[in-house]
């Protein structure tokens, strides 16, 4: 028996659960106890493991305090061409605020008023993040 892969609609709204959740300070048994489910059942929709109906959609979003069209909001549409400059971010941007870390690198970058001091900061990061790639190329690699 094959392992059935999760759809990419289901992974895409449980990550949004899982951003707005963490968003709020949620924890998965909050959130499980305002809708009568364990802990479990709440990781399974956020890993899209579990598909979650209509009626749970209207639930969580009603506890999560959004309208359902967030939960889907930058999601895949499955409708192909359907992107325009306007269209929805990459998935990389959702799957790193669906993180505590990445929400709360974005919560505190946001409180800094100096545009030039985040400018500062986005160049030190960019600077980290290029300094770790090159160590993780072969050595091989980095020869002139």
């Amino acid at each position: 028996m094959s392992i059935k892969a999760p759809n990419p609609v289901d992974k895409y709204v449980g990550s949004r659960v899982r951003m707005r959740r963490i968003m709020l300070g949620m924890s998965q048994e909050k959130l499980g106890e305002a809708l009568g489910l364990t802990f479990q059942q709440i990781q399974k929709y956020e890993k899209g493991t579990n598909r979650v109906g209509a009626s749970r959609l209207q639930q969580i979003s009603e506890v999560l305090q959004v309208p359902v069209s967030f939960l889907f909001d930058g999601g895949p549409s499955g409708v192909i061409g359907e992107h325009s400059a306007e269209s929805a971010s990459p998935a990389y941007i959702a799957d790193f605020l669906a993180t505590s870390e990445g929400l709360a690198l974005t919560r505190a970058f946001t409180r800094i008023p100096d545009s030039k001091l985040r400018r500062s900061i986005v160049d030190l990061v960019e600077q980290i993040a290029d300094r770790e790639s090159a160590e993780d190329q072969p050595k091989s690699a980095k020869l002139p």
